[in-house]
């Protein structure tokens, strides 16, 4: 595995790699990884003859009351695992190479009205953040097709905009959820979890696969969302939002064939997890 922190470096090697005719997969990420962001690597190699990884912890992304510095960070970690996946390059580039002209003159992206919405209003200036990194990574890059997980729906769904918008030549995958056995979805976060909130936290899961059951039922989408969110507080979460969405991520209606998502965002001690479940009526 090639590991590349300069941008001529990896662009010569995606060069190469482009005159012998191979598709390129890329898979972005915050480093500190674990077996889903490896999934990801096989999806990859699935789709592509080529994998790129990159990590970059990305300072724009973090709101005012989140900490940038405190972000965990296990670079020595990451490489062997990228490359025990079969990852063929990495791109681990610093701060002043990914924003040349400083963070705070950087230009930026934004995708309206989907990001206004549930961890966008939660998280305000967040995918702000998360396209102006991703249009950069995916110039650098010049990838045929990217992985995002799926447990990050609403930004998979922003980068799916914005890759339709702005005309990227880059085929969007999803990659399934990885989670682990108890139902709680993989996240870098879990390792903030005491053992007792780790038992907790399989709640989530079990919350989303009731508000599928209330949809079959014929429940509405308000009753459904109220039960869930009653489902985690008496579980001991703070609930930041628990609801029912058609897959473009407007109001939901629970009719036959719909194609639903629920979506959860709630803390459990000092740790905020999200999930979702996809599922048809």
């Amino acid at each position: 595995m090639k590991i590349h922190s300069k941008l001529d470096s990896l662009r010569a090697q995606i060069a190469h790699w482009r005159s012998e005719s191979s598709r390129i997969a890329f898979v972005p990420t915050m480093g500190n990884l674990h077996d889903g962001h490896y999934s990801l690597i096989t999806l990859a190699k699935q789709h592509a003859d080529r994998v790129v990884a990159s990590v970059f912890v990305n300072p724009t992304q973090f709101g005012p009351n989140e900490d940038f510095s405190r972000y965990p960070r296990t670079p020595d970690a990451d490489v062997e695992g990228l490359r025990e996946a079969g990852c063929d390059a990495l791109w681990m580039p610093p701060v002043e190479v990914m924003y040349p002209m400083g963070v705070e003159r950087a230009v930026q992206m934004r995708v309206p009205v989907i990001t206004e919405t549930l961890d966008g209003a939660h998280r305000p200036g967040h995918f702000d953040g998360v396209a102006t990194v991703v249009a950069r990574l995916f110039n650098q890059v010049q990838p045929h097709v990217a992985i995002f997980g799926r447990k990050d729906y609403q930004q998979l769904a922003v980068i799916r905009a914005m890759v339709t918008d702005l005309a990227f030549p880059i085929e969007i995958v999803g990659a399934p959820i990885i989670r682990e056995a108890n139902g709680l979805a993989m996240s870098s976060r879990n390792q903030y979890l005491s053992d007792e909130e780790r038992d907790t936290a399989s709640v989530i899961r079990r919350t989303l696969l009731a508000m599928e059951e209330g949809a079959r039922r014929g429940d509405d989408a308000s009753a459904i969302e109220a039960t869930a969110v009653k489902s985690l507080q008496d579980a001991g979460f703070s609930v930041d939002y628990a609801v029912l969405r058609a897959a473009d991520l407007t109001d939901a209606e629970v009719t036959q064939g719909a194609a639903l998502v629920a979506l959860i965002a709630a803390r459990i001690g000092k740790t905020r997890l999200i999930d979702n479940h996809e599922f048809v009526v």
